[in-house]
């Protein structure tokens, strides 16, 4: 969900023209992870539901990715056109951006720096890095 936040980590930044090897690299490499409780259908995801889940945990089913597929597609996607954070712990991106196909910016965080596993969420509406997202998404389709 939508958030407002006045504080965005400055850390988080896009890194500058990676070669495309290791862009394809990576995305072979990196897989998708997430979180049981903010999915309406974990299941959809490989997940185990939830014994009783959390209500104030939000659904990030408003982002229209409902199944594990999407999201990895999303996630390689992101690494393939270079949305990824110039912040890596061993050897993986921090962050990797990515838009869906109704226009929605996308963050992945690494949740696990062993298996380059990630999680994703929706972007902050105030995101300052929002338009860096898209106009590099953009020139990837060009690509």
């Amino acid at each position: 969900m939508f958030s407002i936040r006045k504080f965005f980590n400055p850390k988080r930044a896009l890194v500058d023209s990676p070669p495309r090897a290791k862009l394809e690299a990576l995305s072979q490499k990196i897989g998708y992870g997430g979180n049981p409780e903010h999915k309406q259908n974990p299941g959809n995801f490989g997940l185990t539901p939830p014994a009783c889940r959390k209500r104030s945990k939000a659904l990030c089913d408003n982002t229209r990715v409902f199944d594990k597929e999407t999201a990895l597609y999303l996630l390689r996607e992101g690494a393939k056109r270079g949305l990824i954070s110039k912040q890596e712990r061993k050897g993986f991106p921090q962050n990797i951006w990515a838009i869906t196909k109704d226009g929605m910016p996308l963050e992945a965080q690494l949740e696990n720096a062993e298996k380059g596993t990630y999680h994703g969420y929706p972007m902050d509406g105030d995101d300052p890095l929002i338009e860096d997202v898209r106009t590099r998404w953009e020139e990837g389709e060009n690509a």
